[in-house]
């Protein structure tokens, strides 16, 4: 299972305007009709149950979105782009930057992670009475462009923990449909393995932990890995080999593990398993490792999960104590209808900035960089209009302040010019 992936995504670009003119006989002025670009598709992410791991990331890491279409004559819009859909397991943390922008926890949920451009208008928009014939449209907007970051959390109601070769993927062979390898040495289990056991008409998911080993919360082998899975875990099933030298040290280091972690983590409900009771050395120190759960204050059971000796006790042991902790999870909180949205005015600030760059000038801001790479390059008229624009925003004024002169290269977005007085 890849259960971290980093991806780039862009949305797709908006179509452009058209300029276009109605030519019909008997109508010799017909006007403008350029018709509109359609928007770019956009990127979504949705959690579906369906999907198992992130391993479709492995290989193809770059999805773009649908560019939409360019208008036509008698102001006919341009197709929108088709929206791309990345579905992952429920349980993924989505990052953009490394901060969390969605925690897709349930089915359906779902987050755009990069909007499609809007279309271009066509000159239909820009005719007025001093310029009825305009040869001037806007190019579609570009789409957003990222690289998130995808991490899986499975989801599950109890989480098998302990070192390796404790019995933990023989146990929930046992208790379940789940078929993870088993072998007779450690480090079987490479990836957690997800198991349905029904109790009855009931039933809970139990995931398969890889072992852990000690220096687990530092990333010692793959712990951090494997630890990041139990987070989500209603209850804990420690599973210890109770054939070895000293449970208690074992137990002890995977306390140790959980704690360093998470605090919150080590309060987790939690259940003993001492698996392999049907070896003759750990029959014979069943008082003793009854008397060790006491001492820590919780429940255990005896098992063989080879056997399957104790496993349904232990399974139904989990599933009371599961209903139990539903019972005192807090009710989910109603959603409150949103709140009229109050308009109040803001503080005027900068709208954009000029720095000097590489020979040349940058001017960041959304309007003048949305304005010129929309605008300036369709037609000779479309940037006499773009320049008109950027004076009444001050832009001009601004360059020529920064030292900005003709013929000097000015970068806006992704577009540069040569700047004109």
């Amino acid at each position: 299972m890849i259960d971290q992936a980093e991806i780039s995504v862009r949305g797709g670009d908006g179509g452009h305007g058209l300029i276009s003119f109605r030519r019909e006989k008997f109508v010799p002025r017909g006007g403008p009709d350029g018709g509109d670009g359609g928007r770019g598709g956009n990127v979504i992410i949705v959690a579906d149950p369906a999907t198992n791991g992130l391993g479709a990331f492995r290989y193809k890491r770059t999805f773009s979105a649908e560019r939409g279409g360019n208008g036509a004559s008698a102001k006919r819009h341009g197709k929108n782009g088709a929206d791309i859909v990345l579905p992952v397991p429920p349980g993924t943390l989505v990052r953009v930057d490394g901060e969390i922008i969605a925690d897709l926890a349930h089915a359906g949920d779902r987050i755009v992670v990069a909007k499609g451009g809007r279309g271009g208008r066509g000159n239909t928009h820009f005719a007025s009475p001093g310029n009825q014939a305009p040869h001037i449209s806007e190019s579609g907007e570009r789409g957003e462009e990222r690289r998130v970051q995808l991490e899986l959390k499975l989801l599950s109601d109890v989480g098998l923990v302990g070192l390796p070769n404790a019995g933990k993927s023989t146990l929930i062979t046992a208790v379940s449909r789940a078929h993870p390898k088993v072998a007779d040495y450690p480090f079987t289990t490479l990836e957690p393995v997800l198991g349905v056991v029904e109790i009855g008409i009931e039933s809970y998911v139990m995931a398969d932990i890889p072992g852990l080993i000690e220096g687990a919360h530092e990333g010692a082998g793959l712990g951090l890995d494997f630890l990041r899975h139990v987070e989500r875990t209603r209850l804990l099933v420690h599973v210890v080999d109770a054939s070895r030298d000293d449970p208690a040290a074992d137990i002890a280091v995977i306390d140790h593990e959980l704690r360093s972690y998470s605090e919150e983590l080590a309060s987790r409900p939690q259940i003993i398993a001492f698996n392999k009771m049907d070896i003759p050395a750990a029959a014979r120190r069943r008082p003793a490792l009854a008397q060790l759960a006491a001492e820590l204050g919780r429940p255990c059971v005896f098992i063989s999960a080879a056997a399957r000796d104790g496993t349904d006790a232990l399974a139904q042991r989990a599933f009371s104590m599961l209903a139990r902790i539903r019972e005192n999870e807090p009710a989910a909180t109603p959603v409150a209808a949103p709140s009229p949205e109050v308009l109040r005015p803001q503080p005027k600030g900068p709208r954009f900035a000029v720095a000097r760059e590489d020979g040349g000038f940058r001017v960041t801001g959304e309007q003048p960089v949305r304005l010129v790479e929309m605008l300036a390059l369709q037609s000779d008229e479309s940037r006499a209009e773009t320049m008109r624009r950027l004076r009444r925003m001050g832009v001009t004024a601004a360059l020529r302040r920064a030292g900005a002169r003709e013929g000097d290269p000015v970068r806006f977005g992704h577009v540069e010019l040569r700047w004109e007085e």
